[in-house]
């Protein structure tokens, strides 16, 4: 498929809403956000997928220009993001891993890192007839200047269109 294909069912991902989202609870110690999207691809691919973060995680959301993303899915393993002249970004780290079912990483987001923020990601897979359901949700708890609550809805709608993206990649035949 072409870049420019991809791109067109990228953006078409994003605007057609496959996600429900939400934020689920925010306070200034902390804030739930999450969803549910249907996937047309089975569990196994939908993994393969998710855990390859640099084939769906935007570019418009990482620290370093022209940077990879790599996860390293062993206990405490490393979500990195590696840029070309050196400069490495810890984002999350593994904490529990389900191969085709679950994972779990903790840490702190983009900003979070340099916030007193720490949280948990997890994403669960479901197989729904031929696809998958995956669910995911960030709670995080913390200190900030000003409060957590401010910072729910920046971070739902960054995970929703990550995940809007992860969705389309999965859905892409290899």
């Amino acid at each position: 498929m072409s870049r420019r294909s991809i791109f067109a069912a990228a953006l078409l991902a994003l605007t057609a809403a496959p996600a429900l989202a939400e934020v689920k609870s925010a306070a200034p110690g902390g804030f739930e956000v999450g969803g549910t999207v249907n996937i047309d691809a089975s569990p196994a691919r939908v993994w393969t997928v998710l855990t390859a973060p640099d084939a769906w995680w935007s570019h418009d959301h990482r620290w370093f220009k022209d940077s990879t993303l790599s996860l390293d899915l062993a206990p405490g393993g490393c979500w990195c993001e590696r840029a070309a002249d050196g400069r490495v970004s810890r984002h999350l780290e593994t904490a529990l891993v389900e191969p085709d079912l679950k994972l779990v990483l903790r840490g702190g987001l983009g900003p979070l890192q340099g916030q007193g923020a720490s949280g948990g990601l997890t994403f669960t897979l479901r197989p729904e007839g031929a696809g998958t359901t995956l669910t995911w949700s960030y709670i995080v708890g913390g200190y900030t200047p000003g409060g957590l609550e401010a910072w729910a809805a920046p971070v739902d709608g960054v995970l929703s269109a990550q995940i809007a993206s992860l969705k389309t990649r999965a859905e892409i035949p290899d």
